[in-house]
């Protein structure tokens, strides 16, 4: 099934922070010549690069259907991701209402959390983001739509392994979590991206899958430690401290409580080894096997310099 220049990828979420997904799917898109149009919250400079792509770049919100509907006009495939947020729910619905008007979609391609898979509506975390998605599944399988479900692990960009990891390890070489002896399987978000970026040039074959991502290898924060010692050439250790104590350090960055919720949450699944969950998926759909925790690292050595 090939995409024409008629029809664009329609891409929301393209200009998103953490990680960076949507952005580096228009990015990839853009690479293989597909034509892309991104879905952006506001015009910036983040805008005016995906412009620079030669994506076409247009600004609405995702819970404004009628932005929805001018978004998707044309387009028969579409990724949609938002960042952690309270509105990921309404959003999902307007999505899906004004995809379920159209009858050429060939694909709407959904990112979730691997969390989900161990989930029932029965039996959910406290995270008010990882319910919402949740019911947004049940309301993509409800819907009809050729939905692709890709449920990512932890990211390595999650403020856990790098701007709370870069600052205790620019002061003193520690990363200070509360995680226990809890093994956890992150995966970089440029892995999603190929992923998704992948599915997107041919989704006929995934209609209806799911795909669960993780990074290379499970393990505790004392082997993910020596591979940020191996990346950086010297020691860094892993101090598990109280949750409670962690949760102090978490409230001074000032995050949104929808956010500050999320990471709490995620905080204590680690603890439980509720992320000790290992798949081949990104290594079978893109042909290279996930980016370790050590590649990753000396990727962005930058980030965790000493002070």
């Amino acid at each position: 099934m090939n995409q024409n220049a008629e029809h664009p990828i329609l891409v929301t979420g393209a200009a998103g922070r953490v990680g960076g997904v949507g952005r580096m799917i228009v990015s990839m898109l853009r690479e293989r010549g597909l034509p892309v149009r991104a879905m952006v919250h506001r015009e910036d400079e983040r805008a005016e690069a995906l412009r620079a792509t030669g994506a076409e770049t247009i600004v609405g919100d995702l819970t404004e259907p009628n932005d929805v509907a001018r978004a998707l006009s044309g387009c028969r495939r579409i990724y949609f991701g938002m960042s952690v947020s309270a509105d990921y729910l309404e959003a999902t619905v307007v999505a899906a209402a004004v995809a379920r008007e159209r009858d050429d979609l060939e694909a709407f391609v959904n990112i979730s959390q691997m969390t989900v898979s161990q989930m029932t509506l029965a039996n959910m975390t406290d995270s008010p983001q990882h319910r919402q998605h949740l019911l947004a599944e049940e309301l993509l399988r409800w819907s009809g739509l050729p939905v692709v479900y890709v449920r990512p692990t932890v990211f390595l960009e999650n403020p856990f392994f790098t701007f709370m990891a870069a600052a205790s390890i620019a002061r003193n070489d520690t990363i200070i979590l509360p995680f226990g002896n809890g093994k956890t399987s992150p995966v970089a978000a440029e892995d999603v991206a190929a992923v998704i970026a992948t599915i997107l040039a041919d989704p006929s074959a995934h209609i209806g899958k799911i795909h669960e991502l993780t990074g290379p290898r499970s393990e505790d924060l004392n082997a993910m430690a020596a591979e940020y010692s191996a990346a950086l050439g010297r020691t860094v250790k892993y101090v598990d401290v109280p949750f409670e104590q962690w949760r102090e350090q978490l409230a001074k960055l000032n995050l949104p409580p929808h956010v500050t919720a999320h990471l709490a949450t995620m905080a204590k699944l680690h603890a439980a080894n509720r992320y000790d969950r290992i798949t081949g998926d990104v290594e079978a759909i893109i042909g290279r096997p996930a980016t370790s925790v050590r590649d990753f690292v000396t990727k962005n050595a930058a980030l965790f310099q000493k002070l």
